[in-house]
This record gives C-alpha cells, sequence and structure tokens, in this order.
C-alpha cells in the first residue's frame, strides 16, 4: 500500500511522482491508465500521438479536490509511459498513410498503383497489430483486477479494449461524446480508421448491446443509414437537435434523464475530445463548430453514476498538441474527471 501520510494533496504537483503528481506505483493503483501513442489515420491534424506525454504534464497543474467525488484519487491512479515501440511504428505508417491519402484525394485508383496498394496492406496491417496488442494489454490488467482507462492518440485506439472488457461483461453499452459519428465502413480505404471505430465496435464486439451518441453534428448519409437500420442499438443525439430543444425551452436535466435512459447496466465512456466545443480543443484531430462545455458533459457523467448504473471504463481520445498547451491543460481536467468517475462508480467492497 501506498504511504500518503507525507503526501500533502493542497501542494504543487510533484513532477517525480506520476499522473496528476499522484505517489503511487502501478501495482498499488487501483486505476491504470493505458497510453496509446497511435494516429496513423487521422484524416486532418496530427499530433494526437503525441498527446499522453503532454497531458501526463499538464497533469501536474490539476488540483485534486473534486467537489463530485472528493477523495477517489486517494484508491491510486497510474499512468504507465506511451510505449516508444508504437509511437515509431504510428510515425512511420502516419508518414505512408500522408502519401496515401494524398494519391486518392487526386482521384488516383490505388489497385493501379503497386507501391499505393502495397502502403494500404501495410496499414491495415499495423491497425490489426495495434488492435491486437491494446486487447494483450487492456485483458492483462483487467486479470489484475485494475480499472483500465485508455488515453490516446486518435479513436481508431480502443477496439482492443472493448474486446477485452467484453470478456468480462457480456452485456454492456457505449455512451459516446463525439462530434462524429465514427460509423463508416472502412474509411478511406483503412480498414480500423478512427472513422470507423464504431462501425467495427458493433460488427466484431457480440457483447456491445447499444450505441448511445451524444453530440454529433459532421456525419455523411452512410453513417445516417446504418442509425436508421440498427433497430434501436444505435442511438444518436445530434448536436442540433439538442441545441433546438433547449432554444424552444426544454432543460439540458430532461434530455440527460432521456439519454440515461437509453444505456444498459454497464456503461463504457467513449470520449473523443472534439465532442467539446473547439474554443477547448482547437488542435483537436478534426474540429467542427459548435458541441459542448465540459459541464454539460460532466453533468451527463454524472447523471450516468446516480443513475446506478455502473461505469466500467473509458477512453479519451483526439486531444490535440499546442504551443500554449491550452489542449492538454482541458484534456487533463477531462482525464482526471473521468477517472474519479470510474473509480467511485466500482466501490472496492463490490
Amino acid at each position: 500500500m501506498t504511504d500518503l501520510s507525507n503526501f500533502d494533496p493542497n501542494s504543487v504537483g510533484n513532477p517525480n511522482n506520476n499522473v496528476f503528481g499522484l505517489p503511487f506505483s502501478e501495482n498499488d493503483a487501483r486505476l491504470v491508465i493505458l497510453p496509446i501513442p497511435w494516429e496513423v489515420t487521422v484524416s486532418y491534424n496530427a499530433g494526437t500521438a503525441r498527446a499522453p506525454d503532454h497531458i501526463f504534464t499538464a497533469s501536474l497543474q490539476v488540483d485534486l479536490y473534486d467537489p463530485d467525488f472528493k477523495d477517489a484519487w486517494q484508491q491510486g491512479f497510474f499512468m504507465r509511459t506511451p510505449d516508444k515501440k508504437i509511437l515509431t511504428k504510428s510515425d512511420y505508417l502516419r508518414k505512408e498513410a500522408e502519401l496515401y491519402i494524398n494519391f486518392i484525394a487526386q482521384g488516383e485508383k490505388v489497385e493501379s498503383n503497386k507501391f499505393m496498394t502495397k502502403t494500404l496492406k501495410e496499414i491495415n496491417q499495423g491497425s490489426v497489430f495495434l488492435n491486437d496488442w491494446v486487447f494483450e494489454q487492456t485483458s492483462d490488467l483487467l486479470k489484475k483486477g485494475k480499472l483500465v482507462a485508455l488515453l490516446g492518440g486518435d479513436h481508431s485506439t480502443p477496439l482492443g479494449f472493448f474486446k477485452a472488457i467484453a470478456d468480462k461483461y457480456d452485456n454492456y453499452g457505449i455512451l459516446q461524446i463525439d462530434a462524429h459519428c465514427d460509423l463508416r465502413n472502412a474509411y478511406e480505404g483503412f480498414n480500423f480508421s478512427h472513422a470507423s471505430i464504431m462501425y467495427n465496435a458493433l460488427e466484431q464486439v457480440q457483447s456491445l448491446s447499444k450505441l448511445v451518441q451524444v453530440g454529433i453534428r459532421d456525419y455523411c448519409e452512410e453513417e445516417l443509414d446504418f442509425i436508421n437500420n440498427s433497430k434501436g442499438k444505435v442511438v444518436t443525439y445530434f448536436d442540433k437537435d439538442i441545441k433546438t430543444r433547449q432554444y424552444e425551452g426544454e432543460t439540458w436535466k430532461n434530455i440527460v434523464d432521456e439519454i440515461v435512459n437509453h444505456l444498459p447496466q454497464h456503461v463504457f465512456i467513449s470520449f473523443d475530445i472534439d465532442g467539446l466545443d473547439p474554443k477547448l480543443c482547437p488542435h483537436t484531430g478534426t474540429p467542427v463548430q459548435g458541441g459542448f462545455e465540459t459541464e454539460q458533459v460532466f453533468y451527463l457523467l454524472n447523471k450516468v453514476f446516480k443513475s446506478g448504473k455502473k461505469i466500467i471504463g473509458f477512453d479519451l481520445n483526439e486531444v490535440g498538441v499546442s504551443n500554449n498547451e491550452w489542449d492538454e491543460n482541458v484534456g487533463a481536467r477531462v482525464l482526471y474527471k473521468l477517472c474519479n468517475l470510474l473509480t467511485a462508480s466500482n466501490p472496492i467492497n463490490e
């Protein structure tokens, strides 16, 4: 057990300690954050692969007092060091992906170019490797009795985690905070694109019984058809519809209560930072105008917790890297709230 008798939670974060300046080892921490420095298939801005390191640094500025979950940190949060081999593989394949994306953007046919055909195959194989690696890492942590969180990277990263948690819970739902549906099938030819994460989850994870999407405001007709043909398995709250209901006098509380009622008992939170207003995440991979304030999302998450539903894991993805570290500071505070929420939702005496 970690001795907290000499630890001052009111002091400045100690850079010699771990995330949020907390003095826990992985063995002693109840919750382990797995960073995934991967952004091979991003469509617009790059930089998210290096977000975990930047968020770690920014986390030292986060005050530990959370009025919603005052002492959750005392159970221990620990963040692993990002795996350099994963980052190196991501950097290499990202350069390959940029060449490929530029090629198809010119209207060229991939199948007529041997180099591009080979490039696409290599990228897809790299994504399979990443998915398997994430599955192995998260499965191992879950078997050790840890609460597990994933920190990306782009939004393609949690598929292996979705599969690992399905081995523990045979029926669960995902609450997705996002500007995008991520329901495209092999976007740009990438089988495991960040724009396909929820499509792949629904296709490959049998235990996933419900997907509730909130804040969506950038999507294609193919994705809308997918939602409409899902027979209620996918429930989407579009940003435009949420705001229209509020403009016409409906409260956020009423809308949130409705969202929560769609969720099953076990809930995984998948948080793409671009679900927030881009003033809070201007360097995210694909920023879109509109979106939420952080407190709106925190209100929703707290309502999920207070409803008695159990939060079983989370991922936080698409945090950008900026010169003034604004994105990283927002990301660190979102991460801290999610860590507190996951810990509080899983009492030790359960």
